[in-house]
């Protein structure tokens, strides 16, 4: 089942246009930077990227800071909302039962087939963001001495302060090349286990209706109503269990040594939501008449 549901949304022409437009947005923003070579100011616009300027090898963690708090979201919670209910909707979830195949193993199906889709999209931005910006912006170089000190430095592009080459950790220590292929591995795997509780989600709500628009569209609110209580001193007390709390703890990968506490507390919370709606999905999906 789990090889039939990855060959069908391999199949898909939405997938790549998903794919398209994931990879497509740092390519864009890539020419509008390169073209202007102008960045946001340190400590403002997405992480890393004004520090692409002087290392166009850095624009990987760029990139994936760019479809991160939008674009990649919304494009998990379309294709898990799609998992249940998109199969209702065309009848196909009933010839699916009859023949027979389990429920969980259905469930286990499209909550695979969603993370694959998530693990593929952001390896390829990555990488298609590598390539963009080690053509655009160049490969590793020092800085002239006259020019200002945090555009060659990674850590310019999140906290603004200085250091005086552009292989430096957001702590001020250097990096090497291989330690920032590392940092950027990891950043992908936690990036990818971020959008579990997402996927977990869309999928429940897809299990209650025949319309992957409308599970879509609740998973979405969720975000949104997670966005929002994160900005309320009101709600603080929550603020840490919100399934979007520790999105950009992945930050902090890119520290010299590793900051793992934020980065463990985001794996455990997704952990949870992914445990408590994969299960509230299965308990109503079990039970669910869909064959009558």
């Amino acid at each position: 089942m789990i090889h039939v549901e990855l060959l069908r949304l391999a199949r898909r022409p939405r997938t790549w246009m998903i794919l398209t437009m994931l990879c497509g947005l740092p390519i864009l923003v890539a020419v509008f930077v390169a073209v202007s070579n102008l960045v946001p100011a340190p400590g403002q616009g997405p992480a890393f990227l004004s520090a692409v300027l002087s290392d166009g090898s850095l624009y990987p963690a760029a990139g994936l800071a760019l479809v991160l708090p939008v674009f990649l979201p919304v494009s998990v919670a379309v294709l898990s909302g799609d998992g249940v209910a998109g199969e209702a909707a065309t009848g196909m979830l009933r010839y699916l039962l009859v023949r027979p195949v389990r429920r969980t193993r259905l469930l286990v199906a499209k909550l695979i087939g969603t993370m694959s889709f998530v693990l593929v999209a952001v390896i390829l931005v990555a990488i298609t963001s590598y390539i963009t910006g080690v053509l655009a912006f160049g490969s590793s170089r020092t800085p002239p001495v006259s020019s200002t000190p945090s555009s060659g430095a990674i850590s310019s592009a999140v906290t603004g302060t200085s250091v005086g080459t552009v292989s430096t950790s957001l702590s001020g220590t250097p990096l090497p090349a291989g330690q920032l292929i590392l940092r950027v591995a990891y950043g992908i795997g936690y990036i990818s286990v971020s959008m579990l509780g997402v996927a977990a989600i869309a999928l429940f709500l897809s299990t209650f209706t025949d319309s992957a628009l409308g599970a879509a569209l609740g998973a979405l609110a969720a975000l949104v109503t997670s966005e929002v209580l994160a900005t309320l001193d009101a709600a603080g007390g929550v603020r840490p269990y919100l399934p979007t709390n520790y999105w950009l703890a992945w930050i902090d990968l890119f520290r010299q040594p590793i900051l793992w506490h934020n980065v463990q507390r985001g794996l455990a919370i997704q952990a949870v939501y992914a445990l408590v709606f994969l299960g509230a999905a299965w308990a109503n999906f079990s039970t669910k008449d869909v064959t009558g």
